[in-house]
């Protein structure tokens, strides 16, 4: 059983104008697999606890360990994260945790990644270990996202997907587009999901992650587009999920 540990944060960065990745290096790490997350929590002055599971965003090959939280305005836990926890600043981790939503380089594939919204971050784990490893299993990622400026890791995305051996990365976005976007602008559906996925007989490992009704709707899509349902698995959090 993972034990807590108290993390001072070592650096900090800005990945949207609500989201952020922290950095900590633990001392006792037994190390991770791409797709675990972690438990935090944080205490008050009066002694009151708050809790919240957040993916792993960091490959296992990082030095370091990365957490990329997304701000809830009602949340009692990502808006200190986001907007004022600081550098040296202290929380109590334990992790990591979960051994179903996990891929190793060695698990071979095809790599199927579907992410809405902040479920992109256990997804780029499993890319960031993929390119660490200097593995060539073909890769795709399919990111819904509401705007531009919500776009996790746009940057690097873009990077990956231009190198050598690199993921083919499609993003849509479901709240307009700006102008010379070239990529789609429209929800995740069961015609969007077979543009962009292997069709069977190939078997792709699947990966889906974001809110409940998105991953359940996609999961739902894959199965009735002939996809084995033992390959697609799937993680979802709820509104509150990682407040």
């Amino acid at each position: 059983m993972a034990v807590w540990q108290a993390l001072e944060l070592v650096a900090k960065q800005p990945e949207t104008p609500t989201a952020a990745t922290l950095r900590f290096a633990p001392d006792r790490w037994p190390g991770h697999r791409a797709g675990q997350h972690v438990d935090v929590r944080l205490t008050a002055d009066d002694g009151y606890q708050a809790q919240r599971s957040y993916s792993i965003a960091s490959a296992p090959e990082d030095g370091a360990l990365a957490l990329t939280v997304e701000r809830l305005d009602d949340g009692e836990v990502s808006p200190y994260l986001v907007d004022d926890m600081a550098l040296g600043d202290a929380l109590e981790l334990r992790g990591p945790i979960g051994g179903w939503f996990v891929w190793d380089v060695a698990d071979g594939g095809p790599l199927l990644l579907v992410g809405g919204g902040s479920g992109v971050v256990p997804l780029m784990a499993m890319l960031r270990h993929r390119r660490a490893a200097g593995a060539a299993v073909p890769a795709r990622l399919l990111l819904s996202a509401r705007t531009v400026q919500d776009i996790l890791y746009a940057d690097e995305l873009h990077a990956l997907g231009a190198g050598d051996d690199g993921p083919e990365v499609t993003i849509t976005l479901t709240r307009g587009a700006p102008p010379g976007w070239s990529g789609y602008d429209r929800r995740v559906d069961q015609e969007l999901l077979a543009a962009v996925a292997w069709p069977p007989p190939q078997r792709p490992r699947v990966y889906v992650c974001g809110p409940t009704a998105f991953v359940e709707e996609v999961a739902a899509d894959l199965v009735a587009l002939g996809h084995d349902p033992g390959l697609v698995k799937t993680e979802r959090f709820g509104p509150t999920g990682g407040g």
